[in-house]
Formats: C-alpha cells, sequence, structure tokens
C-alpha cells in the first residue's frame, strides 16, 4: 500500500493503473475509519482491482468552524485500517493541495440539496460535490463506494455524476450497526459516555417509526410524532429535523403507500448524527399501491441497477451479512421485503 498526498501525483497512478487495463474503484472518506468504512473497502474490492481510499478532511463542507476543528484525525490508525483491509493507495491530500490560493469553483446540485440536511446546513452539500468532483478528477475510478447511512448524499453524488457525464458508477452499501442499532459513524467517538447512552434514541426512534409502518400507519404525520416522542424522552438530545421523503426524489409523501425514506437528524449533546430508515408498508397495502401505479414506481425495480437480478441480489445479500454481524438492527431487514431496492438510483 502507498500514500500520495498531490492530485497530480495520483493521476499519474491513475493514468498508469487505467493503462494496464485495472479498474479502480474509490472510496472517499474523512478517516476516523471503522468498520463501515471498512465494508465500504469490501464492496469496492469486490468490483475492481485496485482500491483507492481517499482521506480527506473536507473544510468547505462544514457549516461550523468548531464542528471542522474537532472532527477526529487519526491518519496513523486509519492507515493501518487500509492495510488489513487490502487497500492499494491512500489519497491524503493537504487542504491546500486541494484548494490552492486563488480556487473560486464550486460544482453544485439544486433540488435535492434542498430539503433534510440541506435546511439547516447551508453550503454543506455544495462543498460535497465540489470535494467529490475533484476526487473523481484526482482518482480517475471507475466506480465510488458510499454508504446508504448519508442517504441524501449518495441520492445528490448519484444525480451529479449522472448530469455531469462522470461515466462512474456509483455504488450504495448498506449502513452498519452496533449492537443497540446505533450506526457507525466517525463521530460516535466525540460522544461521552453519557450521550453514547442517550444516542439510543435514535435507533430506537426509527425502529418504532419502522413499526408503525409495517402494521399499517400511512400518515407521515402520525409517524414522525412518533419520532419526536421517541426523542424527547432522552433529555440529552434534540431532533433536528424528522421527515418522511420519497426515496429517489426527496419530494415529500403524502402517504406511505411504497416505501419512503425516514430521514432524521439528531443532536447529542455537542454532536450531530444522522441516520434513515426504509418504512414499508403492509402486504396489502403495498399491493394495492402496486397496481395502482401499473407495477412501476422510482426505486422499485424488475432488474437490479449493476448487472444480472440474480447475481447482484445474491451478492448484495452475501455483502448485507457479512456486515451486519450479531446484534445488528433489524428494522434494516424490516426495510428490505422488496427483491431488488438499490437506494437511491439514477433515473
Amino acid at each position: 500500500m502507498q500514500t500520495i498526498l498531490e492530485p497530480r501525483t495520483m493521476q499519474a497512478w491513475a493514468d498508469a493503473t487505467r493503462a494496464r487495463g485495472e479498474r479502480i474503484a474509490l472510496v472517499p472518506t474523512m478517516g476516523a475509519l471503522h468498520e463501515g468504512h471498512v465494508a465500504l473497502i469490501a464492496e469496492a474490492r469486490r468490483r475492481a482491482k485496485r482500491v483507492v481510499v481517499s482521506i480527506f478532511v473536507n473544510p468547505i463542507q462544514f457549516d461550523r468552524r468548531g464542528d471542522f476543528e474537532r472532527y477526529p484525525r487519526t491518519l496513523e490508525d486509519d492507515a493501518a485500517l487500509c492495510a488489513a483491509a487490502g487497500v492499494d493507495v491512500i489519497f491524503a491530500p493537504s487542504p491546500r493541495a486541494m484548494y490552492p490560493e486563488g480556487f473560486q469553483t464550486a460544482v453544485e446540485v439544486a433540488a435535492l440539496t434542498v430539503p433534510l440536511c440541506g435546511k439547516t446546513r447551508p453550503g454543506h452539500f455544495r462543498g460535497v460535490t465540489t470535494v467529490v468532483t475533484k476526487l473523481f478528477h484526482a482518482v480517475r475510478p471507475h466506480l465510488a463506494v458510499f454508504g446508504e447511512k448519508d442517504w441524501q448524499q449518495l441520492a445528490v453524488v448519484r444525480r451529479m455524476a449522472a448530469d455531469l457525464d462522470f461515466g462512474i458508477e456509483i455504488v450504495g452499501v448498506p449502513t452498519v450497526r452496533e449492537a443497540d442499532g446505533l450506526a457507525l459513524s466517525s463521530r460516535n467517538r466525540r460522544l461521552t459516555p453519557d450521550d453514547r447512552e442517550a444516542a439510543r434514541c435514535v435507533p430506537r426512534a426509527l425502529d418504532a417509526a419502522a413499526e408503525m409502518a409495517a402494521t399499517g400507519e400511512t400518515r407521515p404525520a402520525m409517524i414522525v410524532g412518533r419520532v419526536e416522542m421517541e426523542i424527547a424522552a432522552s433529555p440529552r438530545a434534540r431532533l433536528e429535523y424528522a421527515e418522511v421523503r420519497d426515496p429517489e426524489t426527496l419530494e415529500e409523501v403524502d402517504e406511505v403507500a411504497a416505501p419512503a425514506l425516514l430521514g432524521i437528524a439528531v443532536w447529542v449533546g455537542e454532536v450531530r448524527l444522522i441516520d434513515n430508515r426504509l418504512l414499508v408498508p403492509t402486504e396489502a397495502e403495498r399491493e394495492s399501491a402496486h397496481a395502482a401505479r401499473g407495477g412501476s414506481r422510482a426505486g422499485i425495480e424488475t432488474g437490479a441497477a449493476d448487472g444480472p437480478a440474480g447475481s447482484r441480489e445474491a451478492e448484495r445479500e452475501s455483502a448485507r451479512a457479512g456486515r451486519r454481524g450479531p446484534g445488528a438492527s433489524e428494522a434494516r431487514s424490516a426495510a428490505e421485503p422488496r427483491e431488488h431496492w438499490t437506494g437511491p438510483r439514477d433515473r
């Protein structure tokens, strides 16, 4: 494994690798790596000959300076994890290398960045899409792997890659959770012991919402109300938002008549946690909705997005089984009765 610090050096490596006919997969990260990142690396390794992990705490996607300064930086530990996971290259540029003096260009996606985190973090997604564009140009990957915990980010990057004709496959990987259901996140390291205990209200709220949808509740307001109650029960937690949206367009839905995305953001102490859950209505309601739509809806497929349906789904099931391990939240399974759900996709 080698570490590359400069974009031009990274491009030279990528050009030589492509010239040999080898596929490159990129796993973009901000470091402080954990088992969720290991799952992304494993998916990248299954799909490509060479794997590049970028480690860059991107200053332009933080809306609070203090949050940027407190973000954990553990490059030595990250390098050890990458080496053990079979990574070929760590791309770890400095802020000056990525944004040299005089830098003044931004890449921005419109409608998808407006709801959810876009409402409370002005400029965040512009920072994400700008840095991802630069990473794509430096690494020149055939595919890039992102986690579904950041569902909105995944949808935004997919839209950008399609709209700008990057020719890069964007792959989503299901969220990896701790034994009590809390999504793995680099920010979890900043939780105090009391805050870590309080953070359990997040998966509890998601589980409660998923159960409501699975047992017949279709009104988003009622589902959001239950989420609010669960978060309010923890005095150390503060709900920033809870919204039910279309999983692909992120538009609001009037009823949960088909799988819908519940996205939430919760402050626990000084740490902001985001998570999501697919809300799946009862079987009868899904069949009724399916018939009414003539058997088609954005996000419900007759075949997998990235290859033959059977082989693609078998691959995803194998990956999920290896990632979850004992104690993983059962709510994710409840959200996956559709055979070919692959996350937000380009139309």
